[in-house]
């Protein structure tokens, strides 16, 4: 499996735009996911085309949740591709998908890849099998990130977990995870870091993590 974060706070290369927001491709199980589009579909789609990502590749979009920094590029991006979108509960049909799917409870999106459906009312997550366990993509993790891992183990045992965390210190809920890829959102990266420097991995726009 490999993810290639497409949108956030800040940027691996010079030549990549970082913004408020955040987007990663998803690939895994044969298939290629845009999770999440961030706040401009402009540099949305000019970071993925400097990334040699062609938007026509992406099978289907997952939308975290109804937040601009998170599906504020994905007018654009239907534009170019008019795409399949997961959006949760909050959310409702898309225009210039080429079908919205509303998430209410977790389900199988594809073999291997699952949708935590929308927790707390708000948001949902990605689930991802791999041979050594259970990948979590997540926006903001409004919903907390106890809820989420919680619906997440329910795939398989969590191995890593990528994405913003928003307020997130209940640390010791990471502690068994071989990964944290804290991005965007996340208020206590240096706590996370200090506390597990061995699993702490550093997120921003370019940066490539494959499992």
């Amino acid at each position: 499996m490999k993810i290639t974060i497409i949108y956030d706070n800040e940027a691996r290369r010079e030549d990549l735009v970082a913004d408020w927001g955040f987007s990663c491709l998803v690939e895994a199980h044969r298939r290629r996911i845009l999770f999440d589009t961030g706040t401009k579909g402009r540099i949305l789609l000019d970071n993925m085309r400097k990334l040699g990502i062609d938007p026509s590749s992406i099978q289907e979009v997952v939308i975290s949740h109804d937040h601009g920094d998170h599906m504020g590029g994905l007018a654009d991006f239907l534009a170019e591709n008019k795409a399949r979108v997961y959006v949760p509960s909050t959310c409702g049909e898309q225009e210039g998908a080429a079908e919205t799917v509303v998430v209410r409870e977790p389900v199988e999106i594809h073999e291997g890849i699952h949708s935590t459906g929308t927790l707390a009312g708000v948001e949902q997550s990605l689930a991802v099998t791999t041979e050594k366990g259970v990948v979590v993509v997540v926006g903001c993790s409004h919903s907390g990130v106890g809820e989420i891992l919680k619906a997440a183990s329910r795939v398989g045992k969590v191995r890593a977990l990528i994405g913003g965390l928003h307020g997130f210190s209940a640390f010791d809920l990471v502690k068994d995870i071989e990964m944290v890829c804290a991005t965007h959102c996340t208020q206590h990266k240096a706590e996370i870091r200090s506390l597990y420097p061995d699993k702490f991995v550093e997120g921003g726009a370019g940066h490539v993590i494959e499992l």
